[in-house]
């Protein structure tokens, strides 16, 4: 009779024993599993903000290209035939 209480109670601490180790295994995998996914959200947030500061920097900021000043063309009023005087060539000296 000594013999079984002792064998059941080896037994008892076996799957005491092998309830807790499965048990520890499980909570770690979803321990991994939650990490995983907290590690994964807060990455996207970090890339979404460096994407959006980049954004804001680059058209906003001191990144921001200056704008070319725009060349203003006077136009001239164009000679009518009127306008025009007839200039009588002079013979020029030079070769």
């Amino acid at each position: 009779m000594a013999r079984n209480d002792r064998r059941n109670r080896d037994e008892r601490e076996r799957a005491r024993l092998y309830e807790a180790r499965r048990r520890f295994h499980d909570d770690h995998v979803r321990r991994r599993s939650r990490d995983n996914l907290v590690a994964g959200v807060g990455g996207a947030v970090v890339l979404a903000g460096v994407i959006a500061l980049q954004t804001v920097y680059f058209t906003t900021g001191p990144g921001a290209p200056t704008p070319d000043p725009a060349e203003t063309v006077v136009s001239e009023p164009t000679p009518t035939a009127t306008d025009i005087e007839t200039v009588d060539p002079t013979p020029s000296t030079t070769p």
